[in-house]
């Protein structure tokens, strides 16, 4: 588990989740998932539970008890499902009591607050996201490099905490939204590494997002940390109203690296952003960065990310 006891609140859901102030119970209807059952009806592995769905449009749920889950977990049905975590409040990852984790480089666990334990520097993804409609409410992703695959699909991730060094957000064309939640670095690196490889719909909004050193960190991190840098020619991320705690680097943005440096056509952006991890001098920022003023902000939001009927798919409730 890599010394983390935090799991999720919700892993993921295809359709609207109503909050509550605990959930320590199936609801009506769900697979009942709980570690090192026997009893009948319940599954002893998220897998299995996942795998005995019918592979069509119904709405299903998965509601999995306290524990350690030693997996990795694919889903590909097509219809809405909805993973609900034990937790005594649903509000924060800090109450979640499952745990999914995979020791596999380069390999996704795609859960709910998957530690990987594969280890630092290595590309252990916790979650690899392609659906569409999907959210990920209150859940904790932890790792080191590549942490959140947000590569296609429409996307949020809102109230959690996402946790790693080397590039730990990224994707290609994934068009994904960011809310309320806590970022920790735990090492010098990039937040994002968008790879967006042309002018399509795809682009990172972070809205209300807290930046901070994560315990245990590398020595060195502070002052070694970047907004990101572009894996794509065309990387699009935009941080709105971010509060940052640990020092980033005076140049906030990267480029990809030297002799290949990706920054013909980007749209790398901040603002408001504050804390005492920001300088005051946005001179210093990377020359194809920009600052934006309110007016300019206003144009990225939920709806510029993920669509403007997000309403009939996100949950309310997480939205700060």
């Amino acid at each position: 588990m890599g010394g983390f006891s935090r799991s999720v609140a919700y892993l993921f859901t295809l359709f609207g989740l109503a909050f509550a102030a605990n959930r320590t119970a199936p609801p009506l209807g769900a697979i009942v998932v709980r570690s090192g059952t026997a009893a009948y009806g319940e599954f002893n592995t998220i897998s299995a539970a996942v795998n005995s769905l019918p592979n069509d449009q119904s709405s299903r749920s998965i509601f999995i008890y306290p524990g350690h889950y030693n997996e990795q977990v694919y889903i590909t049905r097509p219809g809405p499902l909805t993973i609900y975590g034990y937790t005594n409040n649903t509000s924060t990852y800090r109450s979640n009591q499952v745990t999914i984790q995979a020791g596999v480089p380069a390999s996704a666990t795609v859960s709910d607050d998957s530690p990987n334990t594969f280890g630092v520097g290595s590309q252990a993804i916790a979650v690899s996201q392609y659906g569409s409609r999907v959210g990920f409410y209150a859940c904790g992703f932890y790792g080191s490099q590549d942490t959140v695959y947000a590569n296609l699909g429409t996307q949020v991730y809102l109230r959690g905490y996402i946790e790693g060094a080397t590039d730990f957000i990224f994707g290609r064309r994934g068009q994904a939204y960011f809310g309320g939640n806590t970022i920790g670095v735990t090492a010098p690196g990039w937040v994002t590494a968008s790879g967006r490889q042309a002018d399509d719909d795809g682009s990172y909004v972070f809205y209300r997002n807290t930046i901070v050193l994560a315990s245990g960190a590398a020595p060195g991190t502070a002052g070694n940390v970047y907004l990101g840098r572009p894996w794509g020619n065309y990387a699009k991320v935009i941080f709105k109203n971010t509060v940052v705690s640990v020092p980033l680097n005076p140049s906030v943005w990267s480029i990809w690296n030297n002799g290949n440096e990706n920054t013909d056509h980007v749209f790398l952006v901040d603002y408001n952003t504050t804390g005492r991890g920001i300088s005051t001098n946005a001179t210093y920022r990377a020359s194809f960065a920009t600052v934006f003023d309110a007016t300019q902000a206003a144009a990225y939001s939920i709806s510029s990310a993920v669509g403007s009927d997000y309403a009939s798919w996100v949950d309310p409730s997480y939205l700060v």
